[in-house]
Parts: structure tokens; sequence; C-alpha cells
């Protein structure tokens, strides 16, 4: 009986590991100093480039309902202010939209916009989207893995590797 239990458990963690793979997992960046809780829910904090796409699980690309998107980036002159945060939340297909302005460069980097992901039985990723210099639109699709027991291992709250 203990080898019939032990064969199906090790089964079980090889389908699971197998459909951890089929979506890869959205890279961690770090929160950096500018985040701050409580963006009011909007998607529009701009105008000119249009940030799209689905909110998936890395288990099996089934699409997330409902994930928190927190949102900011600098303005046009290269401040972060209140004027460019915005928390939106994808809808009942995992897809999400907002409305902003092209963000210039910022410190002497590429220009981006950060972005704190959540949702219920995922854990959530911290992350950055690059946009296209000249670029009005583009899909920035993002990928949580569902929570474990090695849950909120590897990185602490504000998005930094743990040693």
């Amino acid at each position: 009986m203990g080898t019939i239990i032990k064969l199906m458990l090790l089964l079980l963690l090889a389908g699971e590991a197998g459909a951890a793979l089929k979506c890869q997992p959205t890279e961690w960046a770090e929160i950096g100093p500018f985040y701050r809780q409580g963006a009011p829910v909007r998607s529009s904090i701009g105008k000119g480039y249009q940030l799209s796409g689905t909110v998936k699980s890395s288990a099996d690309c089934s699409l997330i309902a409902g994930a928190k998107i927190e949102i900011w980036h600098v303005g046009s002159n290269g401040q972060y202010d209140d004027t460019h945060r915005a928390t939106i939340y994808s809808d009942r297909q995992g897809r999400y939209r907002l409305s902003t302005s092209f963000p210039p460069p910022y410190g002497g980097g590429r220009s981006h916009i950060h972005l704190v992901v959540d949702a219920r039985g995922f854990d959530g990723v911290i992350t950055q989207h690059y946009p296209r210099v000249g670029a009005k639109q583009a899909k920035f699709d993002i990928v949580l893995i569902p929570e474990s027991a090695d849950s909120g291992k590897g990185h602490d709250p504000l998005g930094r590797r743990l040693p």
C-alpha cells in the first residue's frame, strides 16, 4: 500500500511540475522606492499609450479574473507623481487595459512602467513593462504562479531577492 501511495504522489508531483511549465511565469523586478499603496481605481492616467494584456496561471495558462494590478510610472517631467498611479482589475476573461502617456526614461535608464499584480490563490509578482520607443500600444501578459507551500519564499515584500 505504501508503494502505491508513493507512486501516486510522484505522478501527481510530476504532473504539477509539468503543468507549471505550460506558461512561463512573469519575471520579478525590484519595486523601487516610489511604490505607494492605495492608488485610485481608474483605467486612464494619460493619453497616447495603451497597455493591455491578460493575467494567466502558470499551471495551465488559464485566465485569471479579478487580479489586482497596481501601476505607476514617471510623468513627462521625469518625476513620480499621483497623476501617474492607478489600480485596475482584470475582467472575467482575465484581460486588462490602461490608457496612459508614454513614460520618459528615468534616472538614465529605459522608459518603464511598474506593476504589482496579485490574485487570490496565486503568488503576487512585482514587475516592469518596457515600452518600445515610438510605440503607441503594447500587449503585456502577466503570468502568476499558484500559491504553494513555498509561497512567499525567494523575495521580500518589496520584491528584493532573499539571500
